[in-house]
């Protein structure tokens, strides 16, 4: 029995195969009579830490909803850098997104494939994940639902939006704009989609590209109520601490994230309040309560991380290819609720297509390097050809001919 972190941004179900110091425990496949090694080594890398280790496959039962046991990938990690961390509670990762962010290769089939193709159940799940304005180090654990084949409706409140899923890989969207505090931040729309904006529940802050990031930092400041604050809090290196009895939330403003409908000339909003955004930490004796900054840069994609899924109940339906979004009940702070959904709004203010047509997934690097080592592969074949054909004439050499680094062959060729 293992405690697994769900996560939507990557796509290998693995769990700890040898002891390791920040694991309480770990499956050891020897004694295990089902499993069965595929002798495959393969190795993940996240945005933070990495994992190598063996796949191969075992029999699954699911304690709670699915009645049955199923056959599934599972690779056992043998090394692993910054990815079990001090104080965590659980032993492995389940990726629950498409085949082809799988590793080593798309042909391993994902665990809600295999439990969709095996027990029948729809291609859709939902995830509700709880925790807001509770001490991120805090012992325990803050609930949350996982609800693999279908939507529980006492998980929401209110109506569903949905926002179309724009690639299968992570589950893409298309966001519209940023507002903090009521105010556009007036960004060219293809900004907020640089390189890509992903539904991540692995990833634990909202994260940004730089630019954004900035301007949401500079919004922020502008409209709370703190005229002096240290750049430290904002790039995450430093935590703020006010008195217990204080609630710092009354002066940050909301945060509001539109994103495409189904109808794509409407929009819709999920917005987050501070309680969500600006996150206990740790109190310092028995007066002060310290905080940090639930959002941060990024340099390759925005990530609705679990700073903001931890506001509404999320849904996806890969069967239709969506996304959604609806209120949880389970975030709320001091009983009053801290995330709202509301819309339709319409596009006309927006571009057309807020996402770049070029995009250098992972799978196409892979065929345009393949396709690169072929042509050297090719090129390398016509040389040794070449090389073994006998000379039908005397020639008589110079110094250009003479194949050195200064050469044409070499200081040209493919790298």
């Amino acid at each position: 029995q293992l405690n697994i972190l769900v996560d939507t941004g990557s796509s290998n179900f693995a769990v700890a195969g040898v002891p390791d110091p920040d694991v309480t425990s770990y499956f050891n496949t020897e004694l295990s009579s089902t499993y069965k090694s595929q002798g495959i080594d393969v190795t993940v890398k996240y945005s933070q830490g990495s994992w190598t280790g063996v796949l191969g496959t075992d029999v699954i039962t699911i304690p709670k909803g699915i009645d049955g046991s199923y056959t599934i990938n599972i690779a056992t990690i043998l090394e692993s850098e910054n990815f079990f961390l001090p104080g965590v509670k659980w032993h492995g990762i389940l990726g629950l997104a498409y085949d082809a962010l799988a590793k080593p290769s798309s042909s391993v089939e994902t665990f809600f494939d295999s439990l969709v193709r095996q027990a029948k159940i729809p291609n859709i799940f939902s995830l509700q994940m709880c925790g807001a304005g509770l001490p991120v180090s805090g012992s325990g654990t803050n609930g949350g639902s996982l609800v693999l084949g279908g939507i529980e409706p006492s998980l929401y409140k209110g109506d569903i939006w949905y926002t179309p899923v724009k690639e299968e890989w992570y589950y893409q969207v298309e966001i519209l704009k940023l507002e903090v505090g009521g105010q556009n931040l007036e960004l060219d729309c293809r900004e907020y989609n640089a390189d890509k904006a992903i539904v991540d529940s692995g990833t634990t802050l909202l994260r940004l590209p730089q630019k954004v990031f900035s301007a949401v930092v500079q919004a922020i400041a502008r409209t709370s109520l703190i005229q002096e604050f240290s750049s430290g809090f904002w790039t995450g290196s430093q935590l703020a601490c006010w008195d217990k009895t204080e609630r710092p939330w009354s002066l940050f403003p909301k945060l509001s994230i539109y994103l495409r409908d189904e109808n794509s000339s409407r929009s819709f909003r999920i917005s987050i309040l501070p309680q969500l955004y600006i996150q206990p930490i740790l109190g310092i004796g028995e007066n002060l309560q310290c905080y940090r900054f639930g959002i941060s840069s990024s340099t390759n994609a925005l990530v609705i991380g679990a700073t903001v899924m931890e506001g509404f109940y999320v849904i996806f339906d890969r069967a239709q290819r969506r996304v959604g979004f609806a209120v949880s009940p389970c975030a709320e702070v001091d009983g009053s609720p801290v995330s709202e959904i509301e819309g339709p709004f319409t596009t006309t203010d927006v571009a057309s297509n807020c996402v770049s047509s070029v995009s250098f997934h992972e799978p196409v690097l892979w065929i345009a390097s393949y396709a690169l080592m072929s042509l050297c592969g090719i090129i390398l074949l016509v040389l040794i050809i070449l090389l073994l054909i006998p000379p039908r004439c005397q020639h008589r050499y110079t110094d250009n001919d003479v194949v050195n680094d200064e050469s044409s062959l070499v200081r040209h060729r493919w790298k």
